[in-house]
């Protein structure tokens, strides 16, 4: 995740679980630093599901609720 140089964090829950992350986090930049592939989940951001395409574009801020839904293949 990159880093703001104000050097603050924002708190956000992630699938029911308190966190912190930097200032100025994309949604594609966290999937990225949880080693997420986005093309093997489905992302809801305060009870919406968002289009994939948007991800690096929407930046998460203080009180966020997100909920990662990961696919897994199998037999």
């Amino acid at each position: 995740m990159k880093t703001n140089s104000k050097n603050s964090n924002v708190l956000i829950k992630i699938n029911g679980e308190n966190k912190l992350i930097p200032h100025q986090c994309s949604i594609l930049e966290l999937l990225e630093d949880y080693k997420i592939n986005k093309d093997r989940v489905v992302i809801e951001l305060n009870k919406t599901i968002l289009q994939k395409i948007n991800l690096e574009n929407i930046f998460l801020k203080e009180n966020d609720e997100l909920e990662i839904i990961t696919f897994v293949g199998g037999g």
